[in-house]
């Protein structure tokens, strides 16, 4: 007697899903789902607060997209789809003018993952190199206990900086430069 296995879902139809209405996240594993529970609010402070300073600069600049909690794609067949917190896609990825419904089919220039009580380092590090391997150009991982921020352009090659430690842009965000501490301001 075989059991029978469960159908893998496609980015495409993990996009169809309707949004959980108590508030937690999905995202989308090799072709499966996987619930996390709903950040709390010191995540969403500094999720905000951090979205804002991007906003701010990427629209004075012209330069792209800032989004939050947006799917990126990481894997095909089976399909792979994460949720950063915040997000960055240059305009030479995605076009000023596009009107996506869904994913992207590129990655995104930048992803901002945002420490919560449920993540580990280690979970954190993995979808950093699953970023990475996609073609992210640049990963923060940020967390707010700490104060820090750690960059990574190469997997298991971050960077910390935290309080007056400057975070670069580089060649992803060109001119964008911000002291650690700003981030975690209420």
């Amino acid at each position: 007697m075989s059991a029978t296995a469960a159908k893998l879902l496609t980015a495409e139809e993990f996009s169809r899903r309707p949004e959980l209405l108590d508030g937690s996240r999905e995202e989308l594993v090799r072709g499966k789902v996987v619930t996390m529970p709903a950040p709390g609010f010191r995540h969403g402070q500094v999720t905000v607060q951090i979205a804002s300073i991007l906003k701010s600069y990427v629209t004075g600049k012209r330069i792209g997209h800032v989004l939050a909690e947006t799917g990126v794609r990481t894997e095909r067949q089976p399909d792979t789809v994460r949720g950063p917190d915040v997000s960055f896609w240059s305009y030479k990825r995605v076009p000023k003018s596009a009107k996506i419904v869904g994913y992207p089919e590129v990655a995104a220039d930048l992803c901002i993952e945002i420490r919560s009580p449920s993540n580990t380092l280690r979970k954190l590090q993995r979808k950093t190199t699953e970023y990475l391997q996609a073609g992210v150009r640049m990963v923060w991982i940020v967390d707010p206990k700490e104060e820090s921020v750690t960059v990574y352009r190469l997997p298991d090659q971050g960077v910390k900086r935290s309080g007056d430690q400057v975070i670069d842009g580089e060649d992803v965000l060109p001119g964008f430069s911000c002291p650690a501490s700003r981030f975690f301001e209420d």
